[in-house]
């Protein structure tokens, strides 16, 4: 079947002088762009990700020199992680909310700015209480990636696009983790843990300036044509208006999006911030030696990312409806995550990276078809605190998780549990967003 193209050329009859008219005037103002604007602002939603990821896996990467040069234990650093959870679920509260409010160009701007400065603000930590504080500054601030992140995808794109643009965008976290451990480790060995600190957190003064000038709603950019725009806006979403939380929770698609998120963000975390230490710990890699492998795993788990939000989005181009696309593209990502079970079995380095590449691979095209059932289920007003809700119950299981490796690994120094719980944990995350939402029905919200 032939995708559907909002700016395809057709030969005006009589009556259309004037809409052919039109659309010449839209192809000569956004030039080569015509039409396609909306993956421009795609691609400044990726480059965002990305940014955001290596800020929150510098600590994950410096983990074995941190702990060298502070003394510290699993525990430690278990309960660094889970500072870090906590005050990304308190961000989640508030920051979901305030981008509804301030709109997704200046609620993105202030949660990067924000970041941004907390990421470099390790750079003067001396403590461990020094380091809880800067991971807490850091938790709230990175809470606005996401909720901006996607309530963008629902101001941009039609619901046809929107599993495949979250899937691109959100490849940034497999490419920010690619590109941490190769950098870190450079800037470690030639000026200090500090400068990789304080490198990656000043990198998102440059996003900024490109996000300030290029963002705005489909309907006030002059970038947009009139043809795209009519495109966007193909599904006839009303998204004026507010949305309280008040009016979200009773919903069960909330908790449906809500449950998913509680059971496999946790699952994340543990490959961002432990699987650096697995390789060291298990295959005998110094910091210098972990980048290549983790580069395999993240690679691959960019094209999961992007194939799974494909697979939706052909499925219903296809015919299919939203519920089946979504839940069928949901469960072959959590069948490829199951061999993971096995990972502390195999003794080879590159058959255990190739085995944790497939299960990331797993996570982000689950992640990605997850993220789009918020604007599935909501309008797009109400979109960023939906997901805010979501990314609470996920660092959540973040927080748990964090204290269950943590302790695991200082009494056995055994990575066997922790494997076993990310194996199972999408198929239960599938099974409660069919029992809380077996038809994926859009909820009614009224305004506030």
């Amino acid at each position: 079947m032939r995708e559907e193209n909002p700016i395809a050329e057709r030969a005006p009859h009589s009556g259309e002088a004037g809409a052919s008219v039109a659309t010449l005037a839209d192809s000569h103002k956004a030039g080569i762009l015509a039409g396609r604007f909306r993956w421009v602002i795609c691609a400044l939603l990726f480059f965002g990700v990305t940014k955001n990821y290596m800020d929150r896996q510098v600590l994950g990467v410096l983990k074995g020199t941190l702990q060298h040069d502070f003394g510290w234990n699993d525990i430690d650093y278990g309960n660094l992680v889970f500072a870090f959870q906590a005050a990304y679920a308190m961000g989640m509260i508030f920051v979901g909310r305030l981008i509804d409010r301030l709109g997704t160009r200046i609620g993105y701007a202030v949660a990067m700015v924000f970041w941004s400065l907390a990421s470099m603000g390790h750079a003067i930590a001396n403590s461990l209480v020094g380091f809880m504080i800067a991971r807490c500054a850091l938790g709230f601030g990175e809470a606005g990636v996401f909720p901006a992140s996607i309530k963008c995808v629902a101001e941009w794109f039609p619901k046809k696009e929107r599993a495949l643009a979250t899937g691109i965008f959100n490849a940034g976290t497999n490419v920010g983790a690619i590109i941490t451990p190769i950098v870190v480790p450079w800037i470690v060995v030639h000026w200090g843990w500090r400068w990789a600190f304080l490198g990656t957190g000043s990198l998102g003064f440059g996003w900024l300036i490109l996000w300030l000038l290029l963002y705005r709603k489909p309907q006030e950019h002059s970038l947009c044509t009139d043809r795209e725009r009519e495109y966007i806006q193909s599904d006839g979403e009303i998204s004026s208006g507010k949305t309280r939380w008040s009016q979200l929770l009773p919903h069960k698609q909330t908790w449906a999006f809500a449950a998913g998120k509680f059971m496999i963000d946790p699952i994340w975390w543990f490959y961002l911030f432990w699987i650096p230490d697995y390789l060291q710990r298990e295959h005998g890699l110094h910091l210098t030696q972990i980048g290549l492998p983790i580069l395999v795993i993240y690679v691959i788990s960019d094209a999961g990312s992007i194939a799974g939000g494909w697979l939706s989005s052909a499925l219903i181009r296809r015919g299919s409806s939203v519920n089946a696309a979504r839940k069928c593209a949901m469960f072959v990502c959590a069948l490829s995550v199951l061999p993971i079970a096995t990972v502390y079995r195999i003794s080879g380095l590159w058959p255990a990276t190739l085995v944790i590449g497939l299960a990331a691979a797993g996570h982000q095209g689950f992640s990605a078809n997850l993220f789009t059932l918020a604007s599935d289920l909501f309008p797009s007003r109400a979109v960023a605190s939906v997901v805010g809700i979501g990314g609470m119950a996920g660092a959540v299981g973040g927080m748990l998780i964090a204290e269950i490796v943590g302790h695991v690994l200082q009494w056995t120094g055994s990575y066997v549990v922790p494997f076993f719980i990310a194996a199972s944990a999408y198929l239960v995350a599938l099974l409660f967003i069919q029992l809380l939402s077996p038809a994926l029905a859009p909820a009614s919200i009224g305004d506030a």
